[in-house]
């Protein structure tokens, strides 16, 4: 079978077991390692396997072709992306007119910031620049961009770059909307059998709980460069019982999300129902 998810400790940890023939009755995986800025792009062009980790933000674009499985996923509370500038003591009116560096215009990442912006901005950003996520901490440093929007890691390592949280849009998400936050999701092509995956991925989850120890080779071997403390702290903030089920409160979140997108425009309308179809 043919997966796509990210080298990021999470996605790794994750499926660790099924990949390396863990799993019992469940197919051996072909994996791609890649971030979901080209898998959110390879779902809607429908040129991507049958198994994708894409973002919530894309699924209106997809969900046509693919249903929403409701596992092996990130949504959570207190993992939020961050609004960064190189200046402390600012608020939201510094975005007006401001250029933006985002990883993508396709993430749960990017929805957040305009939905922020939306409420909180008098008047119009000035310009939004897509740029790839290890480049933007430093083009915020030097002044290349007036903020970053940052995601994953950089919630434990932007302080290394001189700069200051303008928002954690997270948390800003969380007293809005009382939900948790939306972030990877995993995809498959309708046509496949939703009960096998939810049993593999399920069981990869729970093996890879009960024995942490096994994939530590397997997350650092892609955890481009990242110390182990800083992969652990990326595994415990992302991995989480939404990882395992997605449950009601999973749902109501990613309804939410979306729904408020439609309303501003930022995705095509859709119908919300195929969400949990």
């Amino acid at each position: 079978m043919k997966i796509a998810y990210s080298p990021c400790p999470n996605d790794t940890f994750v499926f660790h077991a099924w990949a390396h023939g863990l799993i019992e009755g469940a197919p051996q995986l072909d994996v791609t390692y890649a971030d979901i800025d080209k898998t959110n792009y390879w779902a809607a062009e429908r040129t991507g396997p049958e198994v994708m980790k894409i973002s919530y933000a894309a699924l209106p674009w997809v969900l046509e072709e693919y249903m929403l499985l409701p596992c092996g996923g990130a949504l959570g509370r207190g993992c939020g992306p961050l609004l960064l500038t190189a200046q402390s003591t600012q608020g939201p009116e510094v975005l007006k007119g401001a250029t933006v560096a985002v990883p993508s215009d396709r993430s749960t990442a990017y929805l957040l910031f305009r939905l922020y912006a939306a409420k909180q901005v008098q008047g119009d950003i000035g310009k939004i620049i897509v740029m790839p996520f290890h480049e933007i901490m430093p083009a915020v440093r030097d002044g290349k961009v007036d903020a970053g929007l940052v995601i994953h890691e950089a919630r434990f390592t932007y302080q290394n770059y001189d700069l200051h949280m303008l928002c954690d849009l997270g948390e800003w998400w969380e007293k809005d909307t009382g939900h948790p936050i939306p972030l990877g999701a995993i995809i498959a092509k309708r046509a496949m059998n939703k009960s096998d995956l939810i049993t593999w991925i399920q069981a990869s989850v729970q093996y890879a709980w009960k024995h942490p120890a096994q994939s530590k080779e397997y997350v650092a071997a892609h955890a481009q460069e990242m110390s182990e403390d800083v992969a652990k702290s990326h595994i415990d903030l992302y991995v989480n019982d939404f990882t395992l089920e997605l449950g009601e409160k999973g749902y109501a979140a990613v309804e939410e999300l979306l729904k408020r997108a439609m309303d501003e425009q930022l995705v095509p309308a859709f119908d919300l129902a195929l969400i949990r179809y």
